[in-house]
């Protein structure tokens, strides 16, 4: 148990200013629910200091406060304090409660304000909460989102006021018992089904900002005319917006437009392209101006790249970035943590699994029917790594996988129209907070045959969103003759079913060698921890690996142009990580790892 000594104040109290908050001491046991496996980065986390870091680089602002840190909560069977943002179900939120269907999870906590902080307009954020939530500030409903994957904000200025303010968060939470999209939380978990994950599991966050404000970004670049367009959306149609974009801190362009139509474009010498191998990110300054005066200014940054798609001199589709081949070569990457399930316990261990991956020689990762933080994606477009981007599924109760190798004309599932209407809005609101990430660079609708419906309305919708990035219809799914890419899934051994011209061939999953360590394992005395194959020393897993990727390498020549290995880490039964699920151990030998895979990133060089 962690006894450790919080002041009133700072359990509910939240001050922009100066304003004075009487504190009173009070002590709080506080402890990781259950008794599973967890991480170094769990087992030293300060609960006093829950997610500092600022939520949305790519949108900063200098002033804003985390609601991140202890929370009332209450259920229908319990209630007490909540460790903020980690999902009610994890050990680190301190209670490990599942919920029932349609039973309520309630939020609240209190902050101050002063007629300061209430000069502009007043802004709550919420990185993520699962899976429906309407949010009432002193009473008043001031937020209703449904989705438990993409963040949405309110502004909340009428609702609050100088002085004591109560934020209050109700969550239902029906996992996959609807249409909802879900990935692959279920109730009952087992095998490649995982513990549900509930609530409020990415940091919450208010923003103070000015009358008028820059409310959002679209960034896009174009290589072939050394130019990058900047559309600046401001909340009010008047002044204007500046944009300044540099180099090493040195300014290399700028220009302003009306913010009636706030679209800049700056033309860009020796422009340095971003690539894997050196992601190289350019940083903006951008304001809103009136009357020659900064109104609202946030920093921001862009990278120059480009992906596309071509034939080489053998007529096989390529994938190309900055109009060059590539071969990208990745992990399965799931995003589950023993302590805090979606949650990674610390910012560090968020950046852990990115950095690990490339140090294993890794230039791309498949982020598997979740979605992450901004934070995460910050981390990708900084360290260098392509992503492909899953939609979450949902509505898998009528699935029909009718086989990897032939091209449908019809789909077998047919989803409802409210089904597809939550698809769209879901799906929708993921790519449009991701839009401007350079590390995702794939777009994946569905995985496998996992609710798969309507593939190629949807697969020609999300080209028709965004034009600029390649489109994965149904990893491994039900084929259609639609999108950027066909993606085989073949375990154990990578094998090339069949080969179809005109489109990027792939195999988006292999792999999955087992291998249990004791000490690190979800269930630990289970016969049902497994992998695809099963081993148990290290030699034997990294010689599989290896082999494995000679496989591949000798399947480049024949067509494909990217491979996917399962997985990571371990999650939960599941035993075929790189790592363990604990994070502890590497269970390969690091360079023989590593020079397999870079044989691979080079292939098409």
């Amino acid at each position: 148990m962690r006894k450790f000594f919080l002041t009133l104040a700072a359990v509910c109290c939240v001050v922009f200013s100066a304003t004075s908050c009487k504190e009173e001491a009070v002590e709080y046991d506080w402890q990781p629910a259950g008794d599973k496996i967890m991480t170094e980065w769990g087992e030293n986390l300060k609960v006093s200091d829950v997610y500092g870091e600022y939520p949305r680089p790519q949108m900063a602002r200098e002033k804003w406060t985390s609601l991140n840190g202890l929370w009332n909560y209450r259920t229908d069977k319990s209630e007490g304090m909540i460790l903020v943002p980690f999902a009610i179900e994890s050990a680190l939120s301190g209670v490990g409660e599942t919920l029932n269907p349609n039973e309520k999870l309630i939020y609240t906590r209190e902050f101050k304000l002063s007629g300061k902080d209430l000069k502009g307009h007043l802004l709550l954020h919420a990185g993520a909460i699962d899976q429906e939530a309407v949010v009432f500030i002193n009473d008043k409903e001031v937020a209703r989102h449904i989705g438990g994957y993409a963040s949405f904000s309110a502004d909340i200025t009428d609702a609050a006021k100088r002085g004591s303010n109560t934020i209050r968060v109700e969550v239902i939470d029906n996992t996959n018992d609807g249409y909802m999209a879900t990935g692959k939380q279920v109730r009952r978990p087992s095998g490649i089904w995982y513990t549900p994950v509930s609530g409020i599991w990415q940091t919450i966050w208010l923003e103070p900002v000015p009358a008028s404000y820059i409310k959002d970004l679209a960034i896009m670049p174009d290589i072939d005319a050394s130019k990058l367009a900047i559309t600046v959306m401001p909340s009010t149609p008047e002044g204007e917006v500046y944009v300044e974009m540099l180099a090493d801190g040195k300014t290399v362009a700028s220009a302003s437009a009306p913010a009636s139509n706030p679209v800049v474009s700056l033309d860009i010498e020796n422009q340095h392209l971003w690539s894997p191998d050196d992601p190289y990110l350019y940083d903006l300054k951008i304001e809103l101006r009136k009357n020659g005066k900064t109104i609202d200014k946030v920093d921001s940054y862009a990278a120059m790249r480009k992906i596309s798609k071509a034939a080489d001199e053998n007529g096989i589709l390529r994938a190309q970035l900055n109009n060059k081949d590539i071969f990208m070569m990745g992990p399965l990457d799931q995003g589950w943590w023993p302590d805090g399930l979606y949650t990674a316990p610390t910012d560090e261990a968020l950046l852990f699994d990115i950095q690990r991956t490339k140090d294993l020689g890794f230039n791309t990762i498949r982020k598997h029917v979740k979605v992450e933080p901004d934070r995460w994606y910050y981390y990708c477009d900084k360290l260098g790594m392509l992503v492909w981007q899953d939609m979450p599924s949902g509505d898998r109760r009528g699935t029909d996988w009718s086989g990897q190798w032939v091209f449908l004309e019809s789909d077998p599932q047919v989803r409802s129209e409210e089904s597809m209407k939550n698809y769209y809005h879901e799906w929708g609101e993921i790519m449009a907070q991701l839009k401007n990430h350079p590390s995702v660079v794939v777009w994946v609708p569905y995985n496998e045959a996992w609710g798969q419906s309507r593939s190629v309305e949807v697969a020609e919708w999300t080209k028709k969103q965004d034009p600029s990035r390649l489109v994965n219809t149904a990893s491994g799914g039900n084929h259609f003759r639609t999108g950027d890419i066909i993606d085989q899934h073949h375990y154990p051994e990578p094998k090339m079913t069949f080969f179809e011209p005109g489109f990027i061939n792939v195999l988006g999953e292999y792999g999955g060698i087992g291998y249990p360590v004791s000490g690190h394992l979800w269930n630990e005395n289970s016969n049902r921890n497994w992998g695809y194959v099963s081993f148990d020393q290290s030699e034997i897993v990294t010689n599989n690996y290896v082999e494995f990727a000679k496989m591949m390498l000798d399947l480049v020549p024949k067509g494909f142009s990217a491979a996917i290995y399962t997985q990571t880490t371990d999650v939960e039964s599941e035993v075929n990580g790189l790592f363990t699920y604990d994070r502890k151990i590497l269970k390969m030998d690091e360079a023989k790892v590593r020079e397999a895979n870079q044989a691979l990133c080079r292939s098409l060089d």
